[in-house]
């Protein structure tokens, strides 16, 4: 396929996907660099137990305004596989279990599929998980309800082991290499919450209601390195460690928050192949917490842990409750401000990730990635400190800038939990920029590279947040009576393809102008400048 092929491929894909929610054609999406930790996102150690759906309890919510659930089409009884499509990227897109689709199927190879293939779906729930309403949002983000909240004033009056736990953390830098830290608890937690936006007090209980780090000193050993997920892991990745276990919670609360919120996923599987739909009076933040506690469980005991007696009950003995002082995340409309693109106006970019996690997969798709212009030759090494410059997308005040990642406060306050906030990841700050500077659009914060997160070559990862809640880029599945800003900046607009993480297409809004996401520089199909 020529470039010229491709593009009209790719558009074509976008625009179907825009008008009818879904694509025919679903190409494996290959991810040379990404922009997270390699968290596993799977359910280990659940007890296999017989439980029919329609006997599960319901209990009463607590006072909550609920959010409409997003309308979803009815799961079919079976699906002809077409060309490039993937087993796992059918499972996502119509809420089955990879695990599911290969046991209602008899298949031994998930990489084995034949177009024409039929495939055989489920039958879809009948039965709603409670109604009990566990957190409103606003307490399970980052949001202004835990600007005053102080980790360090609240681990100073804690006798149990998080006040010694110390974890090693490894940091990427500039040139690829990582260095190992030994960091406190209180760092690690304000690490994790930043970076993927938890509010800590979520990350607190959880240590607590599983492994009893807060009031108990001597703990076993497993749980000192394993205090939310097992060690098991079937893909061999290392959890050991609070700022991995913690890494890997946070990914999924927000694989459970924004999946609902933002791709229409409904239904909550169990290993043992329960299956119940999200009850409909909920909202984002309940979800999260069921989704995410129904990972290490079974389905008797997570009854119990999303009940009024359950992980709440932990939650109200350190914290105040958790509907005290709640507040509306996202206002209706939400309007973004104007954005420039994040370097110098007549310098050529390139376009290399289309919408993708803000940080970690689990997150809403809410960044975009552009490699700079610099002339690497074969040979090069993938990672170094790029010549040309990245600048404020807008005027604000820097709220954070350390280990590659830098907060771009719009509003003002300092604080990157409340209003619009930008977040630069993989770049090598310049040392002229301090926290609580004040910078104006088009002023230089720093240059490319791999500094922070997950980087396998230099570029630059940007992402939007509003009150703590990251926002997607490209919103396919959002209500229309209620839409999310596109993401625009300098008129260049971001579209995504249905479900295909890393992939589509920015158009110039004032001449049709598009460019595609794309990895490398041998192309031009991915320069962009303004």
């Amino acid at each position: 396929m020529n470039l010229i092929d491709k593009l009209q491929y790719i558009v074509f894909l976008s625009i179907i996907s825009l008008l009818v929610g879904c694509t025919g054609n679903r190409p494996q999406v290959i991810v040379i660099t990404s922009t997270f930790l390699p968290t596993a996102s799977v359910s280990d150690s659940i007890i296999a137990t017989e439980v029919n759906p329609t006997q599960v309890p319901i209990t009463e919510p607590t006072d909550n305004v609920p959010e409409v659930v997003l309308a979803s089409n009815a799961l079919p009884s079976q699906y002809v596989v077409q060309p490039g499509d993937t087993l796992s990227g059918i499972a996502v897109y119509y809420n089955i279990s990879l695990q599911s689709l290969l046991n209602v199927n008899s298949i031994q190879n998930p990489d084995l599929l034949e177009v024409g293939q039929v495939l055989i779906f489920p039958e879809s729930p009948s039965s709603f998980t409670p109604k009990f309403q566990i957190v409103p949002d606003a307490k399970l983000v980052y949001s202004p309800s835990a600007i005053n909240f102080q980790i360090n004033t609240f681990l100073a009056s804690q006798i149990g082991y998080i006040s010694v736990a110390t974890d090693t953390v490894s940091t990427r830098l500039s040139d690829g290499t990582e260095i190992q830290e030994v960091l406190t608890a209180e760092a690690i937690i304000e690490r994790v919450s930043y970076e993927y936006s938890i509010d800590p007090r979520i990350l607190l209980t959880f240590l607590e209601y599983r492994a009893g780090w807060l009031s108990q000193l001597n703990i076993a050993d497993d749980l000192r390195s394993y205090p939310i997920i097992s060690s098991e892991d079937s893909n061999g990745f290392d959890r050991s460690g609070l700022y991995k276990q913690l890494s890997w919670l946070s990914n999924e609360l927000n694989h459970g928050y924004y999946g609902w919120k933002y791709r229409g996923r409904n239904i909550l599987e169990f290993q043992d192949g329960t299956r119940l739909l999200y009850n409909p009076s909920l909202n984002a933040g309940t979800i999260s917490l069921q989704y995410a506690l129904s990972l290490n469980n079974s389905v008797n005991q997570w009854i119990s842990d999303v009940s009024q007696e359950g992980f709440i009950s932990t939650y109200q003995q350190y914290f105040e409750g958790a509907f005290v002082n709640n507040i509306q995340l996202i206002p209706s409309p939400l309007i973004q401000p104007s954005l420039t693109l994040p370097f110098p106006q007549g310098d050529i970019w390139r376009f290399t990730g289309g919408f993708h996690g803000g940080w970690g997969g689990g997150s809403a798709w809410a960044s975009v990635d552009f490699a700079p212009p610099d002339d690497r030759q074969d040979g090069d090494p993938f990672c170094y400190i790029s010549e040309f410059p990245i600048t404020a997308v807008s005027s604000g005040v820097i709220a954070r800038a350390t280990g590659g990642a830098l907060v771009l406060d719009i509003d003002g306050d300092g604080y990157e939990s409340s209003g619009w906030t930008i977040l630069y990841l993989h770049m090598t700050i310049d040392p002229s920029i301090t926290v609580g500077q004040a910078v104006q659009a088009g002023d230089i914060l720093g240059n490319a590279s791999c500094h922070g997160g997950f980087s396998s070559a230099t570029h630059l990862h940007i992402a939007r947040r509003y009150n703590g809640e990251w926002i997607p880029a490209d919103c396919i599945n959002c209500s229309q009576q209620d839409p999310i800003p596109p993401f625009l900046m300098s008129n260049w607009q971001v579209v995504g393809i249905q479900n295909q993480e890393y992939q589509g297409y920015m158009v110039n809004v004032s001449n049709n102008q598009q460019v595609v996401a794309e990895q490398g520089r041998k192309t031009t199909i991915n320069e962009i400048s303004w």
